[in-house]
């Protein structure tokens, strides 16, 4: 399954494949390595969004190493999230930036220069709408994750129902966390497309 970027943060998965039952059963263990490394990635990847912050409102540019390491980070953090959602069998590289053979793809375009001081200023006012509504629609993904884990574990496979509503999830909390991240300016839309 495949989207073509209209927002400057997209996401292409792969359709459903068979995954191993053992791994599948395992997963949660399999991504002990990746969530530690990832826990100091994120608080890195925090203070950067702070810096940013301040510089773009000083400056109007986002400097360009903290965009490319955020970018950056953001795809790691992609692919752990596909592989612990069950959208893939195939175990994430430990690695920063894009990988355009993983089966789950950030597609970034990091907004450097002509940046909006305003809307980065209220970003954090500007982001609740997406946070109480993604609330509970990830609620909705938490039980359709379960059910998808159950189903992987008797058929070797998660259902293509399910499988794309996860990754319309994903896809949505993703732009949510750019956004967030101040990587870009355009507002997200409230879609699972």
């Amino acid at each position: 399954m495949s989207m073509a970027p209209a927002y400057p943060f997209g996401l292409e998965v792969d359709g459903p494949a068979p995954q191993s039952r053992l791994t599948v059963f395992f997963r949660l263990f399999m991504l002990i390595p990746h969530a530690i490394i990832l826990e100091f990635i994120g608080l890195a990847t925090g203070v950067v969004a702070i810096i940013a912050w301040f510089a773009i409102l000083f400056t109007g540019k986002y400097p360009a190493g903290l965009l490319s390491f955020s970018v950056n980070a953001l795809h790691w953090q992609t692919r752990y999230s596909g592989y612990s959602w069950l959208l893939t069998g195939a175990y994430p590289p430990f690695a920063m930036g894009p990988d355009a053979n993983y089966p789950v793809r950030l597609l970034a375009e990091g907004q450097e220069t002509g940046r909006n001081r305003l809307t980065v200023f209220f970003r954090y006012f500007m982001i609740i709408p997406h946070i109480i509504v993604l609330y509970f629609v990830l609620i909705a993904a938490a039980v359709v994750l379960l059910i998808a884990w159950i189903a992987a574990l008797f058929t070797g496979s998660v259902p293509a129902g399910m499988h794309n509503f996860l990754t319309g999830v994903l896809r949505w909390q993703t732009r949510l966390t750019a956004y967030a991240g101040l990587l870009t300016d355009q507002y997200p839309p409230f879609s699972l497309s």
